[in-house]
């Protein structure tokens, strides 16, 4: 176990340590103490390590992820998981806005709650929220999964794309193009695999949820819809 002092050797110097680590590595277990907040905690890291933050972190934690397992133990502040490309961020704690925005692949597990635009524009990642969303979660959302445990606030999927949304709660409202949908045999694999992986398994059952996706009305402009742009 590497243990790093982020209060004594400062952010530069952890993630300086951190991007070296390429290909094979013997150092695959790292604990982050003190972090007090930091900005950019663990971000741009590209080796499968296993990294433990004990405490809350800042803006853009585990940013643009490759490979590695993050976890915080503690809540997160803006943008954690951020251009998340593979991997897997578990954060204890609440996250703060745009959680997971535009991630590419991998998976991050919040297991409080998550602030607005949770899953803005993903593109493929994984996001499982044992509590509530707020407002305009998962606005132009491509691809990926996101499953709340909870509710979610306003404009949930506005212009949403492929992505699949599962709401074991109330949803507020719904935004532009998105609709509720149903839940099919193939719905419900994905979803418990999910629950699985997202260390919610023993809290919710996928028939608890409801889906919702694309209505695929805003894709290309056509004057009979443009009520809904």
């Amino acid at each position: 176990m590497q243990t790093f002092d982020l209060g004594k050797e400062g952010l530069r110097a952890l993630n300086s340590s951190l991007h070296a680590l390429k290909g094979q590595t013997n150092m695959t277990a790292w604990e982050v103490v003190n972090p007090k907040g930091a900005h950019a905690i663990a971000a741009g890291v590209d080796a499968d390590v296993d990294i433990t933050v004990r405490g809350s972190t800042g803006y853009y934690c585990a940013g643009m992820n490759k490979l590695a397992t993050i976890r915080i133990k503690g809540s997160a502040g803006p943008g954690v998981a951020e251009n998340m490309m593979s991997g897997t961020v578990i954060i204890d704690g609440n996250a703060s806005q745009y959680a997971g925005a535009t991630g590419r692949g991998g998976l991050l597990v919040v297991k409080g709650n998550a602030s607005s635009r949770c899953g803005v524009s993903m593109k493929g990642i994984d996001i499982v929220v044992h509590g509530s969303i707020g407002h305009m979660s998962a606005f132009m959302a491509q691809s990926g999964n996101l499953v709340v445990l909870g509710d979610a606030g306003d404009a949930l999927g506005d212009s949403l794309y492929e992505a699949r949304l599962f709401v074991r709660g109330s949803v507020k409202s719904l935004g532009a193009d998105c609709i509720e949908k149903e839940m099919r045999p193939e719905h419900y694999a994905i979803l418990e695999d999910l629950l699985k992986r997202g260390e919610a398994d023993h809290l919710a059952k996928p028939r608890e949820f409801k889906r919702y996706g694309s209505a695929r009305k805003l894709y290309n402009f056509n004057i009979d819809n443009a009520s809904a742009y």
